[in-house]
């Protein structure tokens, strides 16, 4: 066999791992998860089912945002967010976190599907389909809410009423508790949760009860959790990875909601389907471990240092082969 014989596989395997690595790199790390205690406004609509929702909100949401929104359940959320949630979400739009994909979740409208809630000690439960370390926070409306209205920061208290870091993760749930200060009639409550391995944060409305509901609202259904069944088989619908890894990429099959998720360059919308799983698991791994934003610039510097080496080695195996002509 001649030298260049024997190098090209080498060659050839080298050139594929820079190929990897850059993949890899360009993939960004995604969390997702949403609450269920209490129902968040886009578990309860999922639930209901994207395709044929039975409450009039959840009619209302799909078609302002497509099907596809709901699919996507888990994933409201704005990826370099890093803490400054008041200044990048504008008022009206704290439900959808200022993102078009989920803009039906900012109707303001007095029967959004509830949950019943009573002051003092709650266990809250959010579905982490991809858990990563981070703090969550909870606001309530202040006293005179009004959901007929656009939701505004101004509407909430100024003061979590609840705050953790790193909860317990138990069964997929994050499972905490806080105090619920005293209300009556219908409230929202409003979840933060800041990831601390990377700036993305996630954001979730959760309609509730206290006593009796009233006026528009007096006829409102439930607000139910999706199942674990029903994530398992909505997951193959969703154009976000449930494993941990990706997310908002294209899906292909999807059968409503398609215009609704076209993108328009500011994420909101599904971006085009592209390379293999394994890559994209590694980065999302790296940030379940500690990986932080530097994580991808080390793996290209390792692309660059491989594409390297693969060049000087092919170099190196064309000189040889042609002494060898020479000397032959």
């Amino acid at each position: 066999m001649t030298a260049r014989r024997r190098i090209l596989p080498a060659v050839a395997a080298l050139g594929v791992a820079p190929l990897a690595l850059t993949a890899l790199a360009a993939s960004p790390a995604s969390a997702h998860g949403s609450m269920t205690d209490p129902v968040s406004r886009v578990s309860a609509c999922f639930q209901e089912g994207p395709e044929s929702p039975q409450s009039a909100a959840c009619k209302a949401a799909v078609a302002a945002s497509g099907a596809q929104a709901f699919y996507d359940w888990n994933e409201v959320n704005i990826g370099d967010a890093a803490g400054k949630h008041r200044e990048i979400i504008p008022d009206g739009k704290l439900c959808s976190a200022g993102r078009d994909k989920y803009q039906g979740l900012d109707l303001p409208r007095a029967d959004w599907p509830a949950s019943d809630l009573s002051a003092g000690k709650h266990t809250f439960r959010y579905k982490a389909t991809a858990p990563h370390k981070g703090s969550f926070e909870l606001y309530i409306t202040k006293d005179g809410y009004d959901p007929s209205k656009p939701l505004k920061w101004s509407d909430l208290e100024s003061e979590p009423f609840a705050e953790v870091k790193d909860p317990t993760l138990t069964d997929g749930d994050y499972v905490f508790d806080g105090d619920i200060p005293k209300k009556s009639g219908r409230h929202l409550i409003y979840s933060i949760w800041q990831r601390s391995d990377s700036p993305e944060a996630f954001y979730t409305c959760s309609d509730v009860v206290f006593g009796k509901d009233s006026g528009a609202a007096a006829n409102a259904p439930k607000a139910a959790a999706p199942s674990n069944d029903q994530i398992e088989k909505g997951a193959e619908e969703s154009t976000v990875d449930h494993g941990g890894h990706g997310g908002d990429s294209a899906h292909e099959g999807h059968k409503a909601g398609d215009d609704a998720a076209k993108t328009d360059g500011a994420g909101n919308a599904p971006e085009a389907k592209g390379g293999g799983a394994e890559p994209v698991a590694a980065e999302e791994d790296l940030a379940e471990t500690g990986g932080d934003s530097t994580t991808p610039y080390i793996a290209m510097g390792g692309a660059a240092v491989l594409a390297a080496g693969a060049a000087v080695l092919f170099g190196t195996a064309r000189r040889r082969a042609a002494a060898g002509r020479r000397h032959g």
